[in-house]
């Protein structure tokens, strides 16, 4: 199973940095593959369901992600599911000294013709990872 980490720390208040990045449909400012993305159920909490569209590795896809938990400005984890793969993205949250810190998981497992792919997939997942890490210092610096 294909996964990545990273951490981003800003000097932001917790409570905007975590409203910021639990409103999903953020991810079209600062996730980069993100075409679109659309709470189609819920208030944001667990059980809500986004669907997204994402281009990556030169394809496009869409993901079905499910909130799965939720503990305020603490953690928040989605499961999503694709052709040919089930991800995971856990995001927490941690404050100190007036400054915010995000580590951000997401992990991938291939299924079916997908786990063929999924030596190539980690590279490109490390070269994602560092982009969207990224972006979202970028993105939160701006709140």
């Amino acid at each position: 199973m294909p996964s990545v980490e990273r951490v981003v720390v800003v000097p932001r208040p917790l409570a905007k940095v975590w409203d910021y990045l639990t409103d999903f449909t953020t991810t079209e400012e600062w996730d980069p593959p993100t075409v679109t993305t659309v709470r189609t159920s819920g208030d944001g909490d667990v059980g809500t369901t986004y669907r997204n569209v994402s281009s990556f590795l030169g394809h496009e896809t869409e993901v079905e992600y499910r909130v799965v938990a939720v503990v305020p400005h603490e953690l928040f984890e989605l499961a999503g599911t694709a052709p040919g793969v089930d991800l995971r993205d856990t995001i927490r949250f941690c404050e100190q000294d007036g400054s915010t810190t995000v580590r951000y998981r997401s992990e991938l497992t291939p299924h079916g013709i997908g786990k063929l792919a999924s030596p190539l997939v980690k590279g490109g997942l490390e070269l994602l990872a560092n982009r969207v890490a990224d972006r979202i210092e970028e993105r939160l610096l701006l709140l």
